[in-house]
């Protein structure tokens, strides 16, 4: 509260607006007063609901607020009558309804915002030796006789390893879900398929007949901004590149805000890591989309990130990182199933994060170590990533 008692405290997320006004003051004219472009097209009558916005939960060290549901006026019987005639996401409140009534934390969503965030990070071309960790394999196999009884699987594997010898390494083996599917694809494929193989020795998807493309998608976790570039995992080419805001700005703009929310708030961490991945899931499906293809196609997801973004995207408490020593809770790289992360893309999608390489050095500068490989040039090189945070290599 200011030193009236009067007037209550504001703050817009993602812009980062703050402010004081009177006590009853809807959202929509806080958002006026204070310089927030919130959309609205119908003058305030909870007639276009473009105006809709989100509370902000718990406490907010940095500016001094405990937010909630309570900070604002209970559900107006307007809103009420929106929500019935044309639906309202859970939690969401018309800004141009809703009224103040103590201090608040509010993230006006994208399609909310007259100018919306543009967040452009272009992938230049790059000449590098394909060596991808999947591999399209398109085999005939064997049908089924009565002479000589063996398995779909039996057969598809043979005709693996017959076909494409250089292709395989070890036992090949694959999860239930391709076993689910193996009949019915062969049959569809009258006994020619495409088979996706992982490593050498992981068949993680299966096609009727001729597939020729699959991808790969390699994302940044910035603390403000994200951005995904998805790859032909055959000719590596980049097919499309996207970018957002990170959602998690309305917890914090910072790295220490938000390790401060995680400790303010019981849960507060699991709050982030959720937002973080409805974030990537709609980078992932808005770059599948714009490249003519869909998440099921993508088969292998390469993550980078500071060492909070890193430990909030994987679920992990980032709480030791707000202190000395600054230990990390794993310091190598971290492989697993898309669907463990709750990404949806092909079923045998992968997951790798590159490595964290100490307290406040991240997997991002891995990322750029391995990339920009300076320690190969015949001079000595700086690289500099002046992001929210900046590091030095």
């Amino acid at each position: 509260m200011s030193d009236t008692g009067s007037d209550i405290k504001i703050v817009f997320t993602p812009s980062g607006r703050q402010g004081f006004v009177p006590t009853g003051t809807t959202v929509l004219q806080a958002a006026r007063t204070l310089g927030v472009d919130i959309d609205s097209v119908c003058g305030g009558r909870a007639l276009c609901g473009r105006c809709q916005v989100d509370v902000g939960h718990g406490e907010f060290a940095k500016h001094g607020i405990t937010s909630g549901d309570d900070s604002l006026c209970g559900v107006t019987a307007v809103e009420t009558r929106y929500a019935d005639k044309k639906g309202l996401a859970e939690g969401r409140r018309l800004s141009c309804q809703s009224t103040l009534v103590s201090d608040v934390v509010i993230d006006v969503p994208p399609e909310s915002q007259v100018h919306n965030q543009l967040v452009r990070k272009a992938a230049d071309d790059r000449q590098i030796e394909m060596d991808p960790i999947i591999r399209l394999c398109l085999v005939e196999v064997r049908e089924p006789d009565m002479h000589e009884p063996s398995g779909d699987l039996r057969r598809l594997v043979e005709a693996l390893r017959a076909q494409w010898p250089d292709r395989v390494s070890g036992e090949i083996g694959c999860d239930l879900y391709i076993l689910q599917q193996l009949q019915p694809v062969l049959r569809a494929g009258k006994w020619q398929v495409t088979v996706a193989l992982r490593d050498g020795n992981r068949i993680v998807g299966i096609w009727p007949g001729l597939k020729d493309r699959v991808a790969g998608v390699a994302i940044d976790v910035g603390s403000t901004t994200m951005s995904a570039h998805l790859c032909d995992m055959v000719t590596g080419d980049v097919l499309a590149s996207t970018g957002a805001m990170n959602p998690q700005i309305r917890f914090g703009e910072d790295l220490m805000s938000r390790v401060s929310y995680g400790i303010m708030n019981p849960g507060g961490h699991l709050e982030m890591t959720t937002a973080v991945i409805d974030g990537l899931q709609k980078l992932i499906s808005g770059a599948a989309e714009q490249a003519g293809l869909v998440v099921d196609d993508v088969v292998e997801i390469v993550l980078v990130g500071n060492p909070v973004m890193h430990h909030l995207l994987l679920g992990i408490d980032p709480v030791e990182l707000g202190g000395a020593p600054f230990a990390l809770a794993v310091d190598t790289a971290v492989e697993m199933r898309a669907s463990e992360l709750g990404l949806d893309v092909n079923k045998g999608g992968r997951v790798y994060v590159l490595p964290c390489i100490a307290g406040h050095v991240g997997a991002d500068a891995a990322g750029v170590v391995l990339a920009e490989a300076p320690q190969k040039d015949v001079i000595n090189t700086l690289v500099v990533d002046v992001g929210t945070n900046a590091e030095i290599v």
